[in-house]
Order: C-alpha cells, then sequence, then structure tokens
C-alpha cells in the first residue's frame, strides 16, 4: 500500500492511495475543519475495519439486519504533547430479525482475529465494546489479539 499526501492550501492535504481520495484538514486556528483531522480518520477507519468484518460474518450467516451503526468513541490522553488516543469504546447498534448468538460471535471475531486496525490500536490502548440488537444490549468485551 502506497498512499501520497498533497498539501491543497492552509492546512488541508489530500491523501490518494489505489485511486482513491480523501481529504484532510485541522481545527482553528489553523486550520478550517473542512475535512477530517488525521485522528478522525484513524477513529473512523476503527469503526469502518470491524464493521466490515461484522457485516461480512452477518452475511454468511444469512442474518437479515434491518440497519447497522457502531459509535467509536475516543478518550484522549491529557496533560502533555502529543496528544494520543487513551482508550477507545465501540457501541454496536444493530435491528432486525438476527440471532444474538451470531451477532455477538461476529463482534467478538472481528475483535479477536480478523481487525487489522483494532489489532495495531490495541497494541497502544485498550478497545472496548458494547453490542445492542434492537435497543437490548446482549453483550460487551474488549479487543484481544494477544498483544
Amino acid at each position: 500500500m502506497k498512499t501520497i499526501l498533497k498539501w491543497t492550501e492552509k492546512m488541508r492535504f489530500t491523501a490518494d492511495c489505489d485511486g482513491n481520495t480523501v481529504s484532510m484538514d485541522t481545527k482553528a486556528p489553523l486550520g478550517e475543519n473542512k475535512a477530517m483531522t488525521p485522528k478522525e480518520l484513524v477513529a473512523t477507519g476503527l469503526g469502518g475495519c470491524t464493521a466490515m468484518d461484522v457485516i461480512a460474518l452477518l452475511k454468511k450467516h444469512k442474518q437479515e439486519y434491518k440497519s447497522f451503526q457502531i459509535e467509536v468513541d475516543i478518550t484522549s490522553s491529557s496533560g502533555g504533547h502529543p496528544v494520543v488516543f487513551a482508550d477507545a469504546t465501540l457501541v454496536f447498534r444493530v435491528t432486525g430479525d438476527i440471532d444474538r448468538a451470531i451477532l455477538l460471535e461476529s463482534v467478538k471475531l472481528s475483535q479477536t482475529k480478523f481487525c487489522g486496525v483494532s489489532a495495531m490500536l490495541s497494541k497502544a490502548l485498550p478497545i472496548h465494546y458494547k453490542v445492542l440488537l434492537n435497543d437490548e444490549e446482549i453483550g460487551s468485551g474488549q479487543a484481544d489479539f494477544g498483544n
């Protein structure tokens, strides 16, 4: 994988990888907040990676979901620089006629075996997760890749 970053203006950059482009910016006063920051992109990548795993596993098991959403809540360090991620919580919100055991196993597999972004980040910070099915919490856990 090769990504090329290009400065566009002020604090905005574009990143190109495999023909896809994403913009980055920073908050005022240095930037204009017209795109996600690099840290926001990392958090988005965490959510996207595990979402793709779980959806693929649900489809494999022929589970009919109506909606699927992941909230990624990151707590940052305080008291000095650099400010880094200190803790992450993923909240999986799924609705539909889903077998709860299959949903829980899908999330667990993502957070212990498949999600490369979780595997990388879990070396630096704890990643917790909660699973809600039809607005009922059915399980929780922590990413564990044997770090």
